[in-house]
């Protein structure tokens, strides 16, 4: 019955969307663009209006009961739809992801990765196969756009279950540091992030109030790890199993062309955990690193320029709004992206950011529509990544994105890229006014470090491991992240019993799946 309804609903729909998608998008203003036939609430396909119900990463920003109404205002008008948007914290991703899409609650879009384990839940039915066919008829604007490199990418065992941005991400992972502090310390640049204790050290002594290393438990944890990590290797930034930054797994040399993979308690990932873990040992001992990261909940990035971390971390994207901030309290920055040892960094894959609808949606036909319109349409996208018009963000006469008067960075309610709409076309906004140089000149840079590694696209289904990969996240929780933040007494012994740990929740058979699917991919690239 429901393929005889959705056939039926398609007929429907397939002449009106072909008008939509020829005549193209609406301009930003609002305006419809020459040749456009937008979707209607009139239009006897939307005659019951639809409550759609979708889940992002991260937090609601302040302001987004207003940018809500106002998405909901102009969803209703054009396919008669609203939103009811909630949100997954970054520290229950790993263990609340799945269970929602197992409960059956009805969800009809949920954010989709290949760093959220978008393979795994896409293998076990969690999200509806999509078809060319259906995204041609529902999300038009956004099939013309999206490359078919992009298609292939999301395919699992032949099928799609996500729709992909229609545009490759271009970001590095940043650490950004105080330009002030550095002059105190003596320190013109950085080079190593190993060696920045004498910054440490001038925060420790000399600015009561600040935390060298005021870490979160949701993002920045495992970061200044995995920075020492990346200084010795290629590191991957997440086991290719689990995908959980977090986590012990199983990884790989992503500045090597060989493709061999280890565990992370095997040589040689061993002694270069061991010696990024005695790093991190002597400054939480020497008080560098706040007591208990796992209470906190604001991440460093928040309180930097607040004088309450000596250390923001983050990426390209969810760092502009710091840049900006900092130079309204005067306080220059000093960026330092992590790089592998060959001054490179790993591209984004085509699923780093994308969305998927639950197979439990009840409206999967309209939600598509909606995303159509959110991801590509600008009056949109616009709204839902940069907020209202005159509130949050104002077009200046260079065409450059601004603040409106009175509003800045710190008093702004919808920081862009805050909100978790990450999948929207970014093509589609021009720079913004408040980029500072430091910030303009790094992105700049952004192309230069980015390269293809070897297992770039690799999408492991950890469906037959699913059992150990969850044994070896809580032994991680218990036995691993106290390592990574330096808490514990001996380096050596807290290895050793990690790696007995690991081995008893079934490492070795995650290794051996990892290992086959691997050598089917590179197979396949060859």
């Amino acid at each position: 019955m429901r393929r005889v309804i959705f056939g039926c609903i398609s007929v429907l729909m397939l002449a009106a969307a072909v008008l939509v998608w020829l005549g193209g998008a609406f301009r930003h203003s609002g305006t419809e663009a020459e040749g456009t036939v937008p979707a209607s609430a009139s239009d006897p396909a939307y005659k019951n209006e639809v409550k759609l119900t979708g889940y992002l990463i991260g937090e609601a920003p302040p302001g987004l009961p207003e940018v809500l109404r106002a998405l909901n205002d102009k969803l209703k008008q054009d396919i008669n739809a609203t939103l009811e948007l909630n949100y997954i914290a970054w520290d229950e991703l790993a263990s609340r992801y799945s269970l929602l899409l197992e409960s059956g609650e009805n969800i009809d879009f949920i954010f989709a990765a290949d760093w959220s384990s978008y393979t795994a839940e896409a293998s076990r039915g969690a999200f509806m196969p999509l078809s060319k066919e259906l995204l041609r008829t529902y999300m038009p604007r956004h099939m013309a756009l999206m490359p078919e490199e992009a298609w292939r990418a999301s395919l699992v065992n032949g099928q799609s279950y996500m729709i992909p941005t229609a545009v490759q991400e271009r970001k590095i992972n940043l650490a950004l540091f105080r330009k002030d502090v550095m002059a105190k310390a003596g320190l013109r640049e950085i080079t190593a992030f190993s060696e920045i204790e004498p910054y440490l050290a001038v925060i420790k002594n000399s600015y009561p109030g600040m935390i060298p290393l005021n870490l979160d438990s949701q993002f920045d944890l495992s970061t200044p790890y995995g920075y020492l990590l990346a200084e010795q290797t290629g590191w991957p930034g997440a086991p290719i199993d689990s995908g959980d930054p977090s986590a012990q797994g199983i990884v790989g040399d992503m500045d090597d062309h060989s493709g061999e993979l280890w565990s992370m308690v095997e040589e040689p990932m061993l002694s270069i955990q061991k010696k990024a873990a005695r790093t991190m040992k002597d400054w939480y001992d020497k008080g560098y690193v706040n007591r208990n990261p796992f209470a906190n909940q604001v991440r460093s990035k928040q309180s930097f320029c607040y004088g309450k971390s000596g250390i923001a971390f983050g990426n390209t994207n969810d760092l502009a709004q710091v840049f900006t901030l900092c130079k309204e309290k005067g306080i220059e920055v000093y960026p330092f992206p992590m790089l592998y040892p060959s001054g490179t960094t790993s591209q984004s894959s085509w699923l780093n950011n994308g969305v998927a609808i639950s197979a439990n949606s009840r409206h999967p036909e309209r939600a598509l529509q909606a995303l159509d319109l959110i991801m590509e349409e600008p009056s949109y996208a616009f709204l839902a990544y940069y907020g209202i018009e005159g509130r949050n963000y104002k077009i200046q006469s260079d065409g450059r994105i601004g603040l409106p008067e009175g509003v800045s960075a710190e008093s702004n309610s919808y920081p862009p890229d805050a909100s978790g709409f990450w999948f929207v076309n970014k093509q589609l906004f021009p720079p913004m006014a408040v980029w500072t140089d430091s910030y303009a000149e790094m992105r700049g840079r952004i192309d230069g470090y980015l390269k293809p590694t070897i297992y770039l696209g690799f999408l492991f289904n950890s469906g037959n491991v699913k059992t150990e990969i969850a044994n070896l996240k809580s032994v991680s929780i218990e036995y691993a992240q106290p390592i990574y933040i330096g808490a514990v007494e001996d380096v050596d012994a807290a290895f050793a019993t990690l790696a007995v740990k690991l081995k008893a929740a079934g490492i070795d058979k995650v290794k051996a799946e990892v290992k086959q699917q691997a050598a089917v991919f590179l197979e396949g690239k060859q």
